[in-house]
């Protein structure tokens, strides 16, 4: 018994100097695209109406075309496999469920604290690690993949400012309250943490619209606004954290570490993060002028009138 030839559907549309074929097949593999004089030939092993199969059709058009350079037969190929719009729409839905996720994350750590700040007060401040530090953890280990999605071109952010924040809060996160116990009973973790989130909300949740073509204005102002308060207060906050940190560093001894023969010299912690001071305002300097350009570039410049 021969076996059946399978044959896709295949939907046409033409314009005045252009013909479009869409084949309605998925995980198409091995596409055989050809042109003889005035007929299409295709045949490829694909996901269609009749399961994954070999599909082919022979399109006969009614004049006789005349073949293109190879590149036309590879661009063809290329679009067969994976469409600049469908490419695009993946993109778009990626994008959306990270900055969803990021979203609902911050917004839990957000109402949270504030919840608990209305109820108890300032006795909520003490306790704010052990609240919310598995969603924070959650949320800045997650972020990586935000520094990823600069640098491999799935976003047009910059790589550094991203970078700058990924690493300024992880260290903050995890080795100044994660790692010392008595940072963690702390009031200042409070602020960190609702700063951050804040923060966050209003970025994440403008991306998320954005990602589906949304534009609200308010949200919008809110994104290029709220930040020149907010940034420099968080720094401020993480700033504190530090220096709040360096006498238990000292006297616990944790990371400090004692150089070879002949100097043995003790190195302690401390003298790191006084370092690392001076890098959280230099990394606040190089982010706040990245985001006053993206509101700039929002807004623009008022145009001063010439008398």
């Amino acid at each position: 018994m021969e076996n059946q030839v399978l044959t896709p559907h295949v939907y046409w549309a033409q314009r005045h100097r252009e013909l479009y074929l869409r084949v309605e097949l998925s995980d198409v593999q091995n596409p055989a695209i050809s042109i003889t004089e005035n007929v299409l030939h295709f045949k490829a092993q694909g996901h269609g109406a009749k399961g994954d199969n070999v599909y082919e059709f022979h399109l006969e058009f009614l004049d006789l075309v005349k073949p293109e350079e190879e590149e036309r037969l590879n661009k063809l190929r290329l679009e067969s496999e994976g469409s600049p719009e469908t490419l695009t729409n993946l993109r778009k839905g990626y994008l959306f469920m990270y900055n969803l996720v990021q979203f609902l994350g911050f917004s839990w750590i957000f109402v949270n604290l504030t919840v608990r700040f209305c109820i108890l007060g300032k006795e909520s401040f003490y306790d704010t690690f052990h609240t919310v530090a598995d969603m924070m953890y959650f949320c800045q280990m997650l972020a990586v993949v935000e520094t990823i999605n600069a640098a491999i071109g799935v976003t047009t952010s910059p790589v550094l400012p991203s970078l700058i924040q990924l690493l300024g809060r992880n260290f903050i996160l995890f080795i100044i309250f994660g790692t010392m116990e008595e940072m963690q009973n702390k009031a200042v973790v409070f602020f960190v943490f609702y700063l951050w989130s804040a923060i966050e909300i209003f970025r994440y949740s403008f991306y998320m619209l954005t990602c589906i073509d949304m534009d609200w204005k308010v949200l919008t102002w809110l994104r290029y606004t709220l930040w020149i308060p907010l940034y420099p207060l968080g720094c401020l906050a993480e700033a504190i954290s530090v220096i709040q940190s360096i006498p238990i560093f000292n006297e616990t001894g944790r990371f400090s570490f004692m150089l070879p023969y002949p100097l043995k010299i003790k190195v302690r912690f401390s003298f790191f993060l006084q370092i690392y001071l001076i890098m959280i305002f230099l990394g606040l300097y190089i982010n706040f002028r990245h985001l006053y350009k993206q509101r700039r570039r929002r807004y623009g410049q008022k145009k001063k009138k010439i008398h």
